[in-house]
């Protein structure tokens, strides 16, 4: 039997006061992590903060409790510089099992790396040039299929000689351009695109030993060192 209008109306009315007189949640306020998050964004080096030796120092001892990474860098020593397999560059295969194991440990995130091995091989006087220190070798080791593997490219000549090819990556480039804003009259040669232009980036380190006072480090210290100070300021999940 259907209401008749006075009993909808009645029901109306109850609905409404229950409406009334039902407690709403408080609003939504903005956690408070979202402020700590947006903090921490704020990347910097603390005020104040210069390189020196007692810092690299710190930071080289640092690296030696890694966890995993020595044995890293030992088995990347024995693949690229010891093991006389592995040593050159001309084959397929050897080159092959070098970039994809430095691939892997490092995640650089090449999916093709079957074509950067070929790009390897196909490069004239390769080891000759590797040897000499030749820095365009970067370059061209970076460009394949139209991508620019860059930080690859970096690692890959340093892991066959340290001594002549400093490693660049995101936390080096991080302290090298604040250092840089910090210091514009000692780094007033540099700006930030030549990060990425190879002779220029190891002129930059080089300058960068300089005006520390650093001469007497490697260039595979001065990365070690580079390269943690980058990830504990810089790091964008910190």
């Amino acid at each position: 039997m259907p209401l008749t209008l006075a009993e909808i109306e009645e029901l109306r009315a109850i609905k409404a006061s229950h409406e009334a007189s039902a407690v709403k949640p408080p609003a939504r306020s903005v956690p408070e992590r979202t402020a700590v998050t947006a903090e921490r964004r704020k990347h910097d080096l603390p005020e104040g903060y210069n390189p020196a030796v007692k810092e690299v120092e710190r930071y080289l001892r640092k690296w030696d409790s890694l966890d995993g990474y020595v044995e890293q860098e030992e088995a990347l020593s024995l693949l690229f510089r010891s093991h006389p397999d592995f040593k050159e560059n001309v084959s397929m295969p050897v080159v092959l099992v070098k970039c994809s194991t430095l691939n892997d440990f490092y995640s650089t995130r090449i999916y093709r790396i079957h074509d950067v091995a070929g790009k390897i091989v196909s490069i004239p006087d390769f080891d000759v040039r590797l040897d000499s220190g030749d820095p365009t070798l970067v370059k061209e080791i970076a460009e394949v299929n139209g991508r620019v593997n860059y930080s690859f490219a970096t690692k890959y000549c340093s892991h066959h000689r340290p001594l002549k090819y400093p490693i660049f990556d995101r936390y080096v480039g991080d302290v090298l351009k604040t250092l840089k804003k910090r210091r514009p009259v000692d780094f007033s040669c540099f700006k930030t695109s030549d990060l990425r232009d190879y002779p220029k980036f190891r002129a930059w380190i080089d300058c960068f030993r300089r005006v520390y006072g650093l001469t007497s480090y490697s260039y595979k210290e001065i990365d070690r060192y580079l390269w943690q100070l980058g990830k504990d300021y810089f790091n964008p999940y910190n």
